[in-house]
């Protein structure tokens, strides 16, 4: 039998899909399963993606241009500069989700052997897109007592070697839901620009933000035109995980040029996403006024009911749709495969992606895990009583730190 390559050996699985057959089990067995683990919003797709897509009368699903069809780039045209930022659709490449376009991104930048400093836990396909292209992810730890928060510069300057090419954060953040604020990413402009590195950001969350605080976009960013690189997707934006349509923006010419290349051998984006994009772009501003307050309630129930489970400590959460959770645990992954294989509360239990998955140190994330918070309130509120439960009858449960904190 011929054999694999070491990359496929070696490539780690996804902490938040890995589990999906002990959850296909329980459900075989007639449990209902909490889906935390997955950042899929339950909204609906909004009617206009799909309306768009019949008004097309389309007979042959033909090719588009590889960058993606004209309507669509000029609606996230539109869309960017209706939030403060002027381009035109040659910034714009468009692409089969924010994975291809990070894929691309690193293609163009990294040789073997490379390095990209990002701040852990970050989103966990950051690594498999790495080690795909021979580079290397270089990890700078923030922690959940700090709420995430992006230590000093020094920090990234302690990391910055002849190979580092670029500094990569997801703002608002998957998995941590920290934002990042304006003065942050100036920090990080310093940086970038002393060292004449790119500065990518993953902006898929953009809309996701809570409270009076606001998201600045790295494209607002004053003298690093040529540095600032930002990723973004339909995905969460619209409810359309599905669809598969992203896109890479940056006004470095040369970067452009590179990733039109492989966006011509990979042919071109899904035609239907990109008609249905193209119309919801095109969305009044309380659409996202809307989904923004659903999902504010959404992260206030959650926060609420984990705040009350004794031994757990659940960080302020000001963006995106994630939290990022310590358990009173002896191994989290343990504990998640627990409940989908021992454990039900009341016919359901819940699944959650393991937190080590989300880390490059070893060892780091062992008692945390990624909460998505993506199901209505009154089904969050039963999950996290299911959470709760679970963490009583747990074999692995420290005790200890349960009862210290039940007496505080």
């Amino acid at each position: 039998m011929p054999g694999l390559s070491t990359r496929a050996h070696q490539l780690p699985e996804s902490p938040i899909r890995k589990l999906a057959p002990f959850a296909q089990a329980a459900k075989a067995r007639g449990v209902n399963i909490f889906h935390l683990n997955i950042g899929q919003p339950d909204i609906e797709t909004p009617p206009e993606f799909f309306q768009a897509i019949d008004d097309a009368g389309i007979k042959v699903i033909a090719y588009s241009p590889s960058a993606g069809i004209d309507s669509l780039r000029q609606a996230i045209v539109e869309y960017y500069g209706r939030i403060g930022h002027q381009l035109s659709v040659d910034h714009v490449l468009v692409t089969t989700g924010a994975s291809e376009a990070l894929s691309f991104v690193f293609a163009s930048i990294l040789n073997p052997g490379d390095e990209v400093i990002v701040p852990e836990p970050f989103y966990a396909n950051y690594s498999s897109f790495s080690f795909a292209k021979d580079a290397r992810i270089v990890p700078i730890t923030t922690y959940l007592d700090e709420d995430f928060d992006l230590p000093a510069a020094e920090e990234f300057e302690k990391r910055i070697t002849p190979q580092t090419k670029a500094i990569m954060i997801c703002n608002p953040g998957n998995p941590t839901g920290v934002l990042y604020s304006q003065s942050t990413l100036e920090k990080l402009k310093e940086i970038v620009a002393k060292h004449d590195l790119f500065l990518i950001v993953d902006e898929v969350y953009r809309e996701f933000v809570y409270g009076d605080t606001k998201h600045s976009s790295a494209l607002g960013l004053q003298g690093i035109e040529q540095n600032a690189v930002v990723v973004d997707s339909i995905s969460k934006r619209f409810s359309a995980c599905g669809a598969r349509i992203g896109c890479v923006i940056t006004r470095n010419d040369e970067l452009m040029q590179a990733m039109m290349k492989m966006a011509q051998a990979r042919l071109s984006p899904p035609t239907f996403g990109q008609i249905g994009a193209a119309a919801v772009y095109q969305l009044p501003e309380s659409f996202y006024d809307s989904m923004i307050g659903e999902f504010a309630k959404r992260r206030d129930t959650l926060k609420a009911g984990l705040d009350a489970i004794p031994g757990l400590v659940c960080p302020n959460i000001n963006g995106a749709f994630y939290a990022m959770v310590r358990l009173p645990v002896d191994d989290s992954e343990k504990f998640c495969q627990w409940m989908l294989e021992e454990f039900q509360y009341r016919g359901s239990t819940v699944m959650m992606a393991p937190g080590a998955g989300f880390y490059a140190t070893p060892g780091a994330g062992k008692d945390e895990v990624r909460i998505a918070y993506v199901l209505n309130s009154d089904d969050l509120k039963l999950a996290v009583e299911c959470i709760a439960a679970g963490l009583q009858a747990y074999p692995g449960t420290k005790q200890v730190a349960m009862s210290a904190q039940a007496g505080s």
